[in-house]
């Protein structure tokens, strides 16, 4: 296991940096559900699993974490990802060799440790790879049901994260957090609870973008076109309207 050596300092920076790397792609940034896990931070210790479905989603938990929520927020990560990014450490990412039974038996006793106090955070992607968003069943894998087992003093948060071409140039990403899971049962049953936690959470996105109603959502971002862009829009219709048939 690869252990985080967190830095108050460099995690300010690149929870600034992700921010703004966000702000700067995500026409809009949906969330749904933060207050509730901002209420578990302030009593409890917090274990959040989630979907793992874009290059985006360790920026997007630094940048809620960090600047959002301003938790002690750690991350488990792949070993050999943490090797070739090993910035990741020094914000709380720590390593699992996931091919290695006693390495992940040694970073599942790590992470049970960390939850130890309230406004501590654990995020876990328990699919343990990243898949498509609309890939069912989710398949997660139990390391997260037993970091759960071993810490029962933490609250489990279901998670899930969706990145969505609508009719604009930029993306929009929605976060949407369920409410904290009872947990109990084997390591089996109580994987398959967090794997159909986030999938609840997942149908709530879907179905607010079918239904076209995102009233459950607050609007955490939303980038304002540039006058640039406004004048090249507007130059573009008056010339090809010219050429319109009368």
């Amino acid at each position: 296991m690869i252990p985080a050596a967190k830095s108050r300092a460099f995690s300010a920076w690149f929870a600034w940096d992700c921010e703004r790397r966000i702000r700067r792609t995500f026409g809009r940034v949906y969330v749904q559900g933060l207050e509730v896990l901002a209420r578990e931070l302030s009593r409890r210790p917090v274990l959040v699993v989630s979907n793992h479905t874009s290059w985006w989603d360790p920026l997007v938990v630094l940048m809620l974490t960090a600047r959002v929520l301003d938790a002690d927020a750690f991350a488990l990560m792949d070993a050999a990802n943490l090797r070739q990014l090993p910035f990741f450490r020094k914000v709380g990412a720590f390593g699992v060799d996931r091919d290695d039974p006693r390495d992940g038996a040694r970073a599942v006793r790590h992470a049970a440790w960390l939850l130890d106090r309230p406004g501590r955070l654990v995020w876990i992607f328990p699919q343990g790879r990243e898949r498509p968003v609309t890939a069912r069943p989710l398949g997660f894998l139990p390391g997260s049901a037993a970091v759960a087992r071993l810490a029962p003093g933490a609250s489990v948060v279901p998670i899930a994260l969706r990145y969505e071409l609508a009719g604009e140039p930029k993306p929009q990403l929605f976060v949407s957090c369920g409410a904290p899971l009872i947990e109990g049962g084997s390591r089996v049953s109580l994987a398959a609870a967090q794997e159909r936690a986030v999938g609840r959470e997942l149908d709530r996105i879907d179905a607010a973008l079918a239904g076209d109603d995102l009233r459950a959502f607050d609007l955490l971002h939303q980038r304002a076109g540039g006058p640039a862009d406004g004048l090249a829009t507007a130059l573009l219709v008056r010339w090809t309207r010219l050429s319109l048939p009368r």
